[in-house]
């Protein structure tokens, strides 16, 4: 199984195809999380790639693994990533 691509191996990729420095590159990609962070409550989308989401998620009804004894689960705000149709036809080839 290949490696995942580390961020200084990303700041290399971007920085060679569009023929800048690696180090204005690394920023690119730290000004582009910052982005995602700050505006994920109204959903932050990549084109091509996905978007974040926060969702709500109910209080439930959960289960110990250990003892078998049942526990209420509190509702949450939840971050999700949900991607987008073009990289899903990308990677899986549909």
């Amino acid at each position: 199984m290949a490696k995942p691509l580390s961020k200084s191996a990303l700041a290399a990729e971007v920085a060679n195809a569009v023929n800048i420095p690696k180090k204005q590159a690394a920023q690119i990609l730290d000004l582009i999380a910052t982005l995602a962070y700050k505006h994920a409550k109204n959903s932050f989308t990549l084109p091509g790639i996905g978007k974040l989401v926060l969702v709500n998620r109910k209080a439930r009804l959960g289960r110990n693994p250990k003892t078998g004894e049942t526990i209420k689960i509190p509702a949450k705000k939840v971050v999700k990533f949900r991607v987008a149709k073009a990289a899903k036809d990308a990677i899986l080839g549909g």
